[in-house]
């Protein structure tokens, strides 16, 4: 048994993990790479035969967890895909959508590659492909354990990051072994957000893969960045501007119309004009009310009533090309979200193009932006910036509300983690940039747990930790018996087999 960590490792796209147990091969996540990540280590292709994978456990539906998906099915995967039933019904959505605008993508590049007499290039998977890929999607209800192969099972347990979003608990019993629990974060939820439920406290885990998004930051209260949202509302309106709101279609969106909604109820923004302009928002919007059932208390108690909280008078959603125009052609006294969240593709980059360079504006932020992107250059002060090829000056007032994001902060991942009944062996840090993790990895450790940092094509033998419990000797002689495990793979086969030798008589000495 062993785990291998490709995609997400120092970094916080790509989210990809293989486990390895009783000959079948189970892929954790199968996640687009996106911003600097795509760019230093490309979407085209894996470190691992997709063929050979026999089943993909998905943590949930956003697409650095789940974008590569049809890309797996594309170039050979035809197992079965697990996860929650709302995971299931967004990806339907995403996925395609996803497709869709790498063909737009890649039209757009071959337009430019035909005039420079270069060769045409193709999508990595179109929104056909991203719909045939669904038919591999099994839905779980969370909490409810399911037995995937002999010895092997998974739970899902709401994580409050997402609808849907699920830590993944499981359970593995090999022949005679002890069983082994292995928990995998996906993303932690951040408590007390719009719809969502807070993360679910869970009891144990032997092994640990966790995230490390914000593990080295703190959110703010996030009423006070409500007021603060108002205010920034109100003084661009009286400015004569727009308010421009980058965000994920599915989940942020949701909790933002959540958030203006009573907002404009308590009377404290009056007529307000709110365009949601993303076909995928207005999709994924009515999956939500789906699924009421998986909000927290409050909101599920509203739709319970007979009210929707996620409609109001002057919401608007926009599905058509030729009405998204219309919407800059609004000067002054208008809400426009659109995705995408790091502005990096999709209808946003428009309504920046058409109001970043206007003084009386404002750009909202209120996810996390990934290095290299559109999104976070105009976050961390750039004067200027490119779209669609064009130099625009950044002279709209910029904002980045951190208290709407779906990922908990450093303190709301330690009391998760706090929460558990003992620690667990190992925590595998994962998802988050260099900073945030060895920041992370300093905390933890202070704490008392044992916490390592792994990186793209770390191995990690779970058998042999799982002896090396045994052993009643002093933890230094443990530690050098880890490293060695873990650099078997890097050796030739020859030597591997002397390495192996090596530790199994020392460990015999020490049981």
């Amino acid at each position: 048994m062993k785990l291998e960590f490709y995609g997400a490792a120092e970094c916080v796209t790509g989210s990809c993990h293989i486990l390895r147990v009783s000959n079948k091969t189970i892929l954790l996540d199968c996640g687009l790479y996106q911003g600097k990540d795509e760019k230093e280590r490309g979407n085209d292709g894996f470190n691992f035969d997709p063929k050979e994978i026999d089943y993909v456990i998905l943590s949930h539906a956003h697409i650095d967890h789940s974008g590569r998906i049809p890309l797996l099915y594309k170039k050979g995967f035809k197992g079965q895909i697990f996860c929650t039933n709302a995971t299931k019904d967004l990806c339907e959505a995403m996925l395609a959508d996803s497709g869709y605008i790498q063909e737009m993508e890649v039209e757009w590049k071959n337009k430019r590659r035909r005039r420079q007499g270069l060769d045409l290039i193709e999508p990595l998977y179109t929104a056909a492909i991203a719909r045939l890929s669904i038919y591999l999607f099994t839905g779980i209800p969370y909490n409810t354990t399911m037995e995937i192969f002999d010895g092997f099972k998974i739970r899902f347990r709401d994580s409050g990051h997402l609808l849907g979003s699920a830590f993944v608990e499981i359970f593995i019993k090999e022949e005679e072994k002890d069983e082994v629990k292995i928990v995998y974060t996906g993303d932690v939820g951040n408590v007390n957000i719009p719809i969502m439920r807070d993360p679910t406290i869970l009891d144990y885990a032997d092994y640990l893969i966790m995230e490390t998004t914000y593990g080295n930051r703190l959110h703010d209260n996030l009423n006070s960045q409500l007021h603060r949202l108002t205010n920034i509302i109100k003084e661009t309106f009286n400015r004569g501007g727009n308010v421009v709101i980058p965000s994920f279609a599915v989940g942020r969106v949701q909790e933002i119309l959540y958030e203006l909604s009573k907002l404009r109820k308590n009377g404290e923004l009056g007529n307000l004009m709110v365009f949601v302009d993303s076909p995928l928002a207005a999709e994924s919007t009515k999956i939500f009310e789906k699924y009421s059932s998986c909000f927290d208390e409050e909101t599920k108690s509203e739709f319970d009533d007979g009210s929707n909280p996620l409609k109001f008078d002057g919401l608007i959603f926009t599905n058509s090309q030729e009405d998204s125009a219309k919407i800059n052609k609004i000067q002054s006294g208008a809400v426009i979200i659109s995705a995408s969240g790091m502005c990096e593709a999709g209808r946003i980059k428009h309504h920046l193009k058409h109001n970043l360079w206007r003084k009386e504006c404002s750009i909202v932020f209120v996810g996390y932006q990934a290095q290299g992107t559109l999104g976070y250059n105009i976050v961390n002060g750039a004067k200027k910036v490119k779209i669609f090829g064009e130099e625009f000056a950044v002279n709209a007032s910029i904002y980045n509300i951190e208290a709407l994001s779906g990922h908990a902060d450093r303190d709301g991942l330690i009391q998760w983690l706090d929460s558990f009944s003992k620690k667990p062996e190992e925590i595998f840090l994962v998802h988050g940039e260099k900073e945030a993790e060895e920041s992370f990895l300093n905390f933890t450790r202070e704490k008392g747990y044992n916490t390592r940092i792994v990186r793209s094509g770390d191995i990690v033998h779970i058998n042999e930790r799982m002896r090396l419990k045994k052993i009643n000797s002093n933890s230094n002689l443990k530690n050098q018996l880890i490293k060695l495990l873990d650099s078997i793979d890097n050796i030739d086969e020859m030597n591997k087999e002397l390495l192996v030798g090596k530790i199994k008589d020392t460990i015999k000495k020490f049981r």
